[in-house]
């Protein structure tokens, strides 16, 4: 399919929403690093990365949402949508996480990094945190159901979404500040255990 002439400019319109929303969180999580959390402003992340605070807004609803939002989701349900009908979902899943951050450059994973190391130790955050864990489980409850051909409300379904979230912080939490290439692997090392039936 081919885009008509008033679908381009939308999707370039897109792109540099994208592109500015990240650029606001990268001087965001460098301030953050810099001077702590607590002490850092709108009004300061605003001016590093030279917008006004009002246009900070039009990208970010809050200062937390600087570090609660994660650029990679949409990628990473992209991804999983297109892996093999066969997989499983924990294969697929699997397959998934290892495309997409096998694929970062060194500056694209420390700073998911530095993010996420800020989402577990900022106790700000915590409550915010609390909701994007409830948003990722329905996230991959949607990618499962749809995969599977059950409902996104399954018990099983939904049960299988907060195990993952559960594997993927656990995994985490024990990577601390690794290389992309060993947080890769204790993934692949936690999806297998998880595959496995998470046997002790």
């Amino acid at each position: 399919m081919t885009s008509s002439a008033s679908d381009r400019p939308a999707g370039l319109r897109e792109r540099k929403k994208a592109k500015t929303r990240a650029a606001v969180q990268r001087h965001a999580l460098r301030l953050f690093g810099e001077q702590g959390y607590a002490a850092t402003t709108v009004d300061q992340i605003a001016a590093a990365a030279e917008i006004s605070p009002s246009t900070f807004f039009r990208y970010f609803p809050s200062k937390e949402a600087t570090v609660v939002y994660d650029e990679l989701d949409p990628v990473l349900m992209r991804a999983a949508k297109a892996q093999p009908p066969e997989l499983s979902a924990t294969a697929a899943l699997r397959a998934t996480l290892r495309e997409v951050f096998g694929g970062l450059s060194p500056e694209a994973w420390e700073r998911e990094r530095e993010r996420q190391l800020l989402v577990f130790n900022e106790p700000e955050l915590r409550a915010a945190v609390m909701e994007q864990y409830v948003a990722g489980i329905q996230l991959l409850a949607d990618v499962a159901a749809e995969r599977a051909g059950r409902s996104p409300d399954d018990f099983e379904v939904r049960n299988w979404a907060g195990a993952v979230v559960g594997v993927l912080m656990s995994a985490f939490l024990s990577s601390g500040g690794s290389e992309v290439a060993d947080h890769m692997q204790l993934l692949d090392d936690a999806f297998a255990h998880l595959e496995a039936g998470l046997p002790l």
